[in-house]
C-alpha cells in the first residue's frame, strides 16, 4: 500500500533524496567545464626563406664551449634551444636511423635490424650521373622495408617530397634530402670553398656536420670540426635564413638527449617546444621537418608526418651554460634516472614481497578462535611494527616522487644517495602518521597515507611536474613518449589515493550522501588528470571517469549490480563523449591525445598509433617491475579476500565505501595501462600504495572482530571507529 504524506506534513524528506543526483550532476558538469579550459600560450615561431637544417649525429650540450666552439655557442646564445629526443623507429637512434627520421617527419629505420654494440656510420651507398644531384641506390628499399615491416605509416623523402628543390651536404644529408625513389636534388660530398651560391639554390639545405664519437681528445676533436663547418655555413647562409643546428642521433647502445637550436628571425631567444612534447626546452626528432615546413610557409604532407612545429616560450637564461648546463642538465639526470629507476622498482617489488609473506602469519593469528586451542593473537609490538612497515611500504612511492627534490642525479653514486633520500621521507611520514591523534582509528592510516599521496603528485601537477619529468617515480624525455604531465606511475598512485581517501570520508557520512562526497573528489581527480595543463593525460582521465563511476555506484553498499553497473557507464560514456567533442573542436594543434587519435581515426591513420600501443603494452608486460607489483598486489588481496585469514571481506563489509574506492581503482588503473600503453605500470603503482593500508586495514579488523558494535546511527567521526590498546579498554567499532 502506497504510504501518503499527510497534509502540512513538511516536503523536507521526500526532496532530500534528490540532493545528492543533483549535486552529483554538478560535480560532473564542473569536471568537463574544467577540461574545457585551456588557457592562452605565449608562443612565436618565426618565418624564413631558407631553411638550412645543420646536424652532427651524436652532438651533445656538454660539447658545446664558448671557446672550443665558438660558433655553436653564439648560435646558441643568440637563438632558441631545447633538449632534442631522438626517438626513431629503433629504441636506439643510429646516424642512418636519424637522418631518415628527419627527412620522413615520422619515425622511421634505416635497418630494420637491431643494431648491437657502436652505431655504424651513416654511409649510404651513392650515385652521381649528372654531377648535379645524387641517387640514393638504397632508398626504394628502405621505403618499403619502413612501410612493410614497421606500424608507423612511414614514408622516408616525404620533407623533401614538400619543396622545390633541396640542397644535401655530406653522406648524412643525402639520407635526409633523398626523396622516396631515391634522387636527391643538388649534393656535393663536403661544402665547397666559397658555398655561398650553392646555399641559395633551393630553399632547404641539409649540411652533415660529421659524426660526434669517443671520449676526451677524440671527442673534442670531432665536435671543433663540425664548428669550423658551422662556422663557414654561417658566414655564407642566405639573407632571412632559419638555421636549424641538431644532434639528432646516438652513436652507442645507450640513448641521450641532444642539442636543438633555431636561430633566425623571430628564433631569437627562449625555450623551444612544440605541441608534441608541451614541455619548454624540449622537441622531439619528427618535429624538425613540420618546423623547416612552418618556417617556409609550406602546408605539411597530409598523414605523414607525426611531429609538431617548434615554437618559442620565454623564460630562458641569456647564458646557455647556466640553461643548459652544470645542474640544469637534463641529459645527466635522464641517464642516472634510467638505472636508478629499474633498481628502485626491483628492490621495491623484493621489499614488498617479503613483508607480505612475514605479514601473513600475523593476519592469520589475529583471527579470533573460538575454543581454547586456537592460536595466541600475536604480540602488541609486533602488530606495531607490521603497521609501521605496511605504512611505510604505502608511502615509497610517494617519497621518491619527493625524492627528486634532491639533486641525487649529480651524486657519484646516485642510486645509494637517491635510495637515502627516499628512506628519510619514508620514515619521517611513517612517524607523522604514528604520532598523529587519531591514529587509533581503524582507517586512520589508509586516509593518511592516501592523502599524502594525492598531495605529492597533485602539488607536483600544480607546480609543472617538475618532479615526474626525468625522476624516478616520474618518465624521461629519453624514451619519447611523455615530456609534461601525469607518468602512468604517477596516475596509479594518484588514482589510488583519490579513491581510498574519499572511500574513507564516505563512510564519515551517510549512505545517502557517499556517492556525493566519492564523485567529488573524483571530479577533482578527473580535471587534474586530464586538463591540458596539469596532468595532460585525456586517456587516463577517461580511465579515471570510469573508476569514479564504478566507485560511487557501490558507494552505498550492495554488489555492483546490473542497474548499477548501467548507469556508471552511462555516465561514463556522457562525460567521455563530452570531453572527446571538446576535444575535437580545438585546432589540431592544440588536440589533446584523445583529439589526436579520433581524428586519425577518422582520417584511417590511427592503425600504426593502435598497433604501437599494443606493441607498448607487451614490452610494458614483460620489462617492467610495475608488472610484479601489480600481480603481487592482487595475489595479496586475493588471500586477504578469500582465505579464512584475510580480514578483507570483513573490511569491506563493515566500511563498503572503502571496497568502492579499491575496485574503482582497479578499474581506472586497468583501463588506463591498456588504452595508454602501459599495460600493468599505472597498476603496478596503484598496488604498490594501496595493498599495504589495504593489509594494514583488514589486520586490525581481524584483531578486533569480537568487540561490540554501536547503536544504529552512531558515528566515529574521520579515522573510523577506535581502537582499543588493551583487551581490558571498551572499544567500538561498526
Amino acid at each position: 500500500m502506497r504510504r501518503v504524506r499527510p497534509p502540512g506534513t513538511p516536503r523536507g524528506p521526500m526532496a532530500a533524496a534528490w540532493v545528492p543526483f543533483v549535486l552529483i550532476a554538478v560535480v560532473v558538469a564542473a569536471a568537463v567545464a574544467g577540461l574545457s579550459v585551456r588557457p592562452a600560450e605565449p608562443a612565436r615561431h618565426g618565418d624564413a626563406d631558407y631553411v638550412i637544417v645543420a646536424a652532427a649525429a651524436g652532438l651533445r650540450w656538454e660539447d658545446l664551449d664558448p671557446q672550443r666552439t665558438p660558433a655553436l655557442w653564439q648560435e646558441a646564445t643568440d637563438g632558441s634551444v631545447g633538449w632534442l629526443s631522438v626517438r626513431s623507429a629503433h629504441e636506439v637512434t643510429c646516424p642512418a636511423d636519424g637522418w631518415l627520421t628527419l627527412g620522413a617527419g615520422n619515425y622511421a629505420a634505416w635497418d630494420t635490424r637491431a643494431v648491437p654494440g657502436r652505431c655504424p656510420a651513416a654511409e649510404p651507398r651513392l650515385t652521381q650521373p649528372d654531377g648535379i644531384g645524387a641517387n640514393v641506390t638504397d632508398q626504394p628499399n628502405v621505403v618499403r622495408s619502413n612501410q612493410n615491416r614497421l606500424p608507423y605509416g612511414t614514408t622516408p623523402g616525404a620533407l623533401a617530397e614538400s619543396v622545390r628543390c633541396s640542397v644535401a651536404v655530406g653522406p648524412g644529408a643525402a639520407i635526409a634530402a633523398a626523396r622516396p625513389f631515391g634522387r636527391v636534388d643538388r649534393y656535393v660530398p663536403e661544402l665547397p670553398e666559397d658555398p655561398a651560391k650553392l646555399l641559395g639554390d633551393c630553399v632547404l639545405n641539409v649540411v652533415d656536420l660529421g659524426t660526434i664519437t669517443g671520449e676526451g681528445a677524440e671527442r673534442e676533436a670531432a665536435v671543433a670540426a663540425a664548428d669550423r663547418t658551422l662556422a663557414r655555413v654561417l658566414a655564407a647562409r642566405p639573407p632571412r635564413s632559419l638555421m636549424l643546428i641538431a644532434g639528432l642521433a646516438d652513436t652507442e647502445s645507450t640513448s641521450r638527449l641532444h642539442v636543438a637550436i633555431a636561430e633566425g628571425p623571430g628564433w631569437e631567444g627562449g625555450w623551444l617546444t612544440s605541441a608534441g612534447t608541451g614541455r619548454e626546452g624540449y622537441l622531439q626528432l619528427v618535429d624538425l621537418a613540420p618546423t623547416v615546413l612552418s618556417a617556409l610557409g609550406r602546408p605539411a604532407p597530409e598523414k605523414l608526418f607525426a611531429g609538431y612545429a617548434a615554437t618559442v616560450l620565454p623564460g630562458r637564461p641569456d647564458d646557455p651554460g647556466k640553461a643548459m648546463q652544470g645542474d640544469r642538465d637534463a641529459d645527466r639526470r635522464a641517464i642516472a634516472q634510467r638505472g636508478v629507476a629499474e633498481i628502485f622498482f626491483t628492490v621495491l617489488a623484493i621489499v614488498q614481497l617479503l613483508l607480505f609473506a612475514a605479514v601473513v602469519p600475523v593476519l592469520i593469528r589475529a583471527r579470533r578462535h573460538a575454543g581454547p586451542l586456537g592460536p595466541p593473537l600475536p604480540p602488541r609490538r609486533l602488530v606495531v611494527l607490521a603497521e609501521l612497515a605496511l605504512i611505510a611500504a604505502g608511502l615509497a612511492i610517494p617519497a621518491a616522487l619527493l625524492a627528486d627534490v634532491v639533486p641525487w642525479w649529480g651524486s657519484e653514486h646516485p642510486a645509494w644517495m637517491f635510495g637515502a633520500a627516499t628512506a628519510v621521507l619514508m620514515a619521517v611520514g611513517t612517524l607523522l602518521i604514528r604520532l598523529a591523534p587519531r591514529y587509533e582509528r581503524t582507517l586512520w592510516p589508509m586516509a593518511a597515507v592516501a592523502t599524502v599521496s594525492v598531495l605529492v603528485v597533485a602539488v607536483d601537477l600544480l607546480t609543472g611536474a617538475r618532479l615526474q619529468l626525468n625522476g624516478v617515480a616520474g618518465y624521461s624525455a629519453i624514451h619519447g613518449i611523455r615530456y609534461a604531465g601525469l607518468g602512468s606511475v604517477g596516475l596509479g598512485v594518484f588514482v589510488a589515493g583519490l579513491l581510498l581517501l574519499a572511500g574513507s570520508l564516505a563512510q564519515w557520512v551517510s549512505r545517502r550522501w557517499r556517492p556525493l562526497v566519492v564523485v567529488t573528489f573524483g571530479g577533482l581527480g578527473v580535471v587534474m588528470v586530464g586538463s591540458p595543463y596539469l596532468g595532460a593525460d585525456p586517456v587516463g582521465a577517461i580511465a579515471v571517469t570510469a573508476g569514479v563511476c564504478v566507485a560511487a555506484a557501490i558507494s552505498t553498499g550492495g554488489w555492483l549490480t546490473f542497474p548499477r553497473f548501467a548507469w556508471a557507464a552511462m555516465t561514463g560514456i556522457a562525460v567521455t563523449i563530452t570531453f572527446a567533442v571538446l576535444d575535437l573542436s580545438r585546432a589540431p594543434l592544440e588536440q589533446g591525445t584523445l583529439g589526436r587519435f579520433l581524428t586519425a581515426l577518422g582520417d584511417g591513420t590511427a592503425g600504426p598509433a593502435m598497433q604501437r600501443a599494443a606493441a607498448a603494452n607487451g614490452l610494458a608486460l614483460l620489462d617492467s617491475p610495475l608488472s610484479l607489483l601489480a600481480l603481487l598486489g592482487a595475489a595479496m588481496l586475493v588471500f586477504c579476500q578469500f582465505s579464512p585469514w584475510g580480514g578483507l571481506n570483513r573490511v569491506y563489509g563493515l566500511h563498503p565505501a572503502v571496497r568502492a574506492g579499491m575496485a574503482g581503482t582497479v578499474v581506472a588503473t586497468l583501463i588506463a595501462g591498456v588504452l595508454g600503453g602501459t599495460a600493468l605500470g599505472a597498476a603496478g603503482a596503484a598496488a604498490a600504495a594501496a595493498v599495504p593500508v589495504a593489509v594494514l586495514t583488514a589486520l586490525r579488523v581481524l584483531l578486533h572482530a569480537a568487540d561490540r558494535t554501536p547503536p544504529p546511527g552512531e558515528t566515529d567521526g574521520p579515522g573510523g571507529p577506535l581502537l582499543r590498546k588493551s583487551d581490558d579498554d571498551p572499544v567500538r567499532v561498526p
